[in-house]
């Protein structure tokens, strides 16, 4: 998983929470990372209608009106996110004398796509209004 999920999360909440323009540089100070990093996951969620911007002096971003509704299966969407993958497959293809050996790579593709499906399943459950009130109702 890209941290840029992360990042979007935390920069979505915050700015749901806050309710108002905030800079690069505030969410970038919250979330405990660059401005720029920030500046880069947020075009994205501006391109998904998530926050609008502002330029000049008091410039940044602003959170759009049904930004509390998303879902973080939304957010991992609009971000290409996969939360289960391997990028390393045991076996190989090539010794078809062994089908243990070239078929482990098959099946731990099919188990690791339903895995993230199911995660990304969970994720359309939780919204960036439930996750704002989890933090503040503890």
């Amino acid at each position: 998983m890209k941290s840029d999920f992360i990042v979007a999360v935390h920069g979505l909440v915050y700015l749901h929470h806050k309710g108002c323009i905030t800079s690069s540089e505030e969410l970038a100070k919250n979330i405990c990372t660059n401005p720029a990093r920030v500046r880069k996951v947020m075009a994205k969620m501006k391109a998904m209608g998530m926050v609008t911007t502002k330029e000049g002096h008091v410039g940044g971003y602003c959170p759009c009106p049904n930004l509390g509704k998303t879902s973080l299966a939304e957010i991992a969407g609009g971000l290409d996110t996969v939360f289960v993958e391997t990028k390393w497959h045991s076996g190989s293809e090539d010794n078809t004398k062994c089908l243990v050996c070239s078929g482990m790579a098959g099946i731990f593709d099919e188990l690791y796509s339903k895995l993230d499906e199911n995660c990304k399943k969970e994720l359309s459950k939780i919204t960036i209004q439930k996750i704002e009130k989890e933090i503040f109702n503890k």
